[in-house]
């Protein structure tokens, strides 16, 4: 049965000569048992009627919000669709969901969905590549969208380039794919921990680092939206995950972190480490604020415990874990030691000095190793494209080694 059966997908059409191939992806859609719903921005009814698309849906096509005697409730029509596809997305409607302009019934539905968002860019050659068009492109996928690239071929112009929006099988396909993922996650247990950890010198100070917890509140999300049954084990001062089916365990201490972990790590099909814990503490905590007399102070730290090693010697065969390295020199030797001595199915590699993968940006750019030796690098991307990756390549791990 396919993996859109039942699903509820709203459609935005945009005013683009490519608006004749929306009304075959509705077909299409329809076709594999999907409820679809159909926007059109006011200069799409100049390239394909309203009719077309209602006809082919069996649903009113929408385009204002209200019509003088009636209001259309985008709020009702976000919160009902399970995805939502804007195909042809136009240059002008990219920046117009980039920078939150809610001029019409499209861009108001967009701002208030929380499904996935899939958009189809169609334009001329010029247009693809300009830098506002790269920009708003950049910032979509940084909020969590999905780009449907573009294919090359003959334009509108004459021009011949990159630019003409994907085909409605390959849409569909990118629908499929990613529906048929989130079935499959469902119902695994799946443990995370994210954020940093602050050992206390005194009551008002703390060994601590700058991580927000920002990579690992994004691969919880995603293993969430994915079906899987969440427990994200959280540094203090982190952010805090969008999906209130996570359950949260906040932690301020290595050690708090670890007795965390270890309650929950029997029961998990896949752990992910990506806290940044400290790596020493101070020997002693003075119970009262320590005062500043001397012009010196020495302070004798300690190892936090290895939580990585902790879980790793407990790991069963049917478990997956999965950790980070950030290294700065000799990344992928240390990396790999890392994982081999650890047990762990899989480790993320990154590097604070690459621009923007550093603590507290919302991008990353990361190096999957494996046991067997095999390396996958990505190019910088959003926490959240990342966070897709790394569970996609959890996945093939779940499925090759028959980790059910």
């Amino acid at each position: 049965m396919s993996s859109l059966r039942g699903k509820k997908i709203i459609l935005g059409v945009c005013g683009s000569i490519a608006a004749y191939k929306a009304a075959y992806l509705v077909r299409l859609l329809t076709g594999e048992g999907c409820s679809v719903r159909v926007i059109m921005t006011t200069s799409a009814s100049d390239f394909v009627s309203p009719l077309t698309f209602s006809t082919l849906s069996k649903y009113p096509v929408a385009s204002d919000i209200h019509n003088g005697e009636a209001w259309t409730n985008h709020v009702e029509w976000a919160l009902w669709a399970d995805a939502m596809v804007i195909a042809p997305a136009t240059a002008h409607t990219i920046a117009r969901c980039s920078y939150g302009l809610s001029s019409d019934m499209l861009t108001a539905t967009y701002l208030s969905a929380r499904c996935p968002v899939f958009l189809a860019p169609a334009m001329d050659l010029d247009m693809w590549q300009h830098p506002s068009t790269v920009e708003n492109i950049s910032r979509l996928q940084a909020f969590g969208n999905f780009i449907i690239d573009v294919s090359t071929g003959e334009l509108a112009s004459g021009l011949i380039g990159p630019g003409r929006m994907a085909e409605p099988q390959e849409i569909i396909t990118r629908l499929t794919e990613f529906f048929h993922f989130k079935e499959d996650m469902t119902g695994l247990k799946v443990l995370i921990n994210a954020g940093p950890t602050y050992e206390a010198i005194d009551p008002v100070r703390y060994v601590g680092n700058h991580s927000t917890g920002k990579m690992g509140v994004a691969i919880a999300e995603e293993f969430a939206s994915r079906g899987s049954d969440v427990t994200l084990i959280l540094g203090p001062d982190s952010v805090l995950p969008a999906d209130d089916r996570i359950r949260i365990e906040r932690i301020t201490s290595a050690d708090e972190m670890l007795a965390a972990c270890e309650s929950s790590f029997p029961s998990s099909d896949i752990t992910v480490l990506a806290a940044a814990v400290a790596d020493y503490k101070p020997a002693v905590a003075a119970k009262e604020k320590i005062k500043k007399e001397a012009d010196r102070m020495t302070l004798e730290l300690v190892r936090t415990p290895d939580i990585a090693a902790s879980l790793g010697s407990k790991k069963r065969d049917h478990q997956i874990l999965v950790g980070f390295a950030l290294e700065t020199t000799n990344g992928e030797a240390n990396a790999s030691e890392k994982m081999h001595k650890k047990n762990m199915d899989m480790i993320v590699l990154n590097n604070p000095k690459d621009t923007g993968a550093a603590f507290g940006h919302d991008t990353n750019k990361v190096t999957f190793l494996f046991p067997d030796n095999k390396r996958q690098s990505f190019e910088l991307k959003s926490k959240k494209d990342v966070a897709r990756d790394i569970v996609d390549a959890i996945y093939q791990i779940k499925n090759a080694n028959g980790k059910n």
